[in-house]
């Protein structure tokens, strides 16, 4: 069935992006180095990208079976795990992007209530010098 809302115009436009992203960088293979911890994905470029299982969304915790198998898909554009049902995109991966949004941004919030320098710490250390957190007020139930 047509969708009845796409244009000729909206096709052309999704055609012609997907013309360029061909054009781009593309996994040709890719496989799970044991050794190093790393999957790694060899690019129609020659290129060899690397990261660790643990920093892409669907891979953190997966055993070393589990990486082993690994296929690529979408021309080149995708890489897919199986026994893991997670997919990753390659021009994303280009990119520093390990998963989607939502799943980069908590990490991202994640790591930075972790941050311990600069003004975190100057901030801490003025805290300290005024007797540190101040206590929670007790509340008036019960007792």
């Amino acid at each position: 069935m047509v969708d009845p809302e796409l244009t000729t115009e909206a096709f052309e436009a999704a055609r012609a992006r997907g013309e360029t992203r061909l054009r781009g960088p593309r996994a040709e293979s890719a496989h799970y180095d044991a050794g190093r911890d790393r999957v790694i994905v060899r690019l129609t470029t020659g290129v060899e990208i690397g990261f660790a299982p643990r920093d892409a969304e669907g891979l953190a915790g997966a055993t070393r079976e589990n990486l082993a198998e690994i296929e690529v898909e979408a021309l080149g554009l995708g890489i897919h795990f199986p026994r893991l049902d997670a997919d990753l995109y390659v021009p994303a991966l280009l990119e520093g992007v390990l998963g989607s949004k939502a799943w980069m941004a908590a990490r991202l919030g994640a790591s930075g209530g972790r941050v311990s320098g600069g003004a975190k710490a100057e901030a801490a250390r003025r805290n300290g010098r005024h007797g540190g957190r101040p206590r929670k007020a007790a509340t008036g139930g019960g007792s």
